[in-house]
């Protein structure tokens, strides 16, 4: 049984609405801290952005894990990328999976673009999911090959850069907030941010090619998800 609405929130001063509303809008779009602070300002509503960093901190990640819960099963088509990203001035490689249809299923943050890290990324993938995917898509990195080998022999590996678009496409939203939070402060910060707005993405992204009506009611099933894993109406 999930906590109650109360757990969640006890000794916090604001509605639960208004604290799932700030993390909605941190994670789900460019924006800063403070940022959010003055679209909350704008409704009445005064608090500090340090007081929005800390309710993403505390919520965050539990209301991304239970957000997962409820996404359908992953594909079996697993794309993984890498990209570099810089923290402090220092290289680190930002490792990305998702399935064929664009769901992110898992990032990883780590200093290293080796073997050894695309085996831990590969473990990691598979602990969480549950289940080895039918065929793997990746580009020319040959860590990839010795790691499915030790990890997940049975996978069909496909190794082609076209054939990647989609992870890479992946990326893109990470580099707009890069921007707007004027780089990581560290790898833990990437790692914990990342975790949380991934799963924001896959709960929100509108499937392509469906009609404006069809949209809506995505959306409003999205809506009614968030609602439950925030604590502001009971699931049925």
């Amino acid at each position: 049984m999930e906590p109650s609405r109360r757990t969640h929130y006890a000794r916090h001063r604001l509605l639960a609405e208004v604290i799932s509303h700030a993390i909605w809008l941190y994670f789900r779009f460019p924006l800063s801290l403070r940022m959010v602070e003055e679209m909350l300002a704008a409704r009445g509503i005064l608090v500090s952005h340090e007081t929005v960093r800390q309710w993403a901190l505390k919520f965050g990640q539990n209301f991304a894990n239970r957000s997962r819960r409820r996404h359908p099963a992953p594909g079996d088509k697993w794309h993984l990328d890498e990209v570099v990203i810089s923290i402090s001035g220092k290289k680190h490689w930002l490792w990305r999976t998702v399935d064929q249809h664009g769901a992110v299923l898992d990032v990883l943050v780590q200093s290293r673009r080796n073997a050894k890290a695309a085996k831990r990324l590969l473990r990691k993938l598979l602990k969480k999911q549950g289940v080895a995917p039918r065929v793997m898509i990746t580009d020319k990195l040959a860590s990839y090959g010795v790691a499915k080998r030790q990890i997940m022999p049975g996978v069909k590996h496909r190794q082609h850069r076209g054939l990647n678009n989609r992870a890479e496409n992946s990326h893109q939203p990470t580099r707009r907030r890069e921007r707007i939070m004027k780089r990581f402060k560290s790898a833990g910060h990437a790692q914990r941010f990342l975790s949380v707005h991934d799963q924001l993405a896959n709960l929100f992204g509108r499937p392509a090619h469906i009609n404006a009506e069809d949209q809506r009611h995505v959306r409003a099933q999205a809506f009614q998800v968030w609602a439950e894993v925030t604590g502001i109406t009971s699931a049925a």
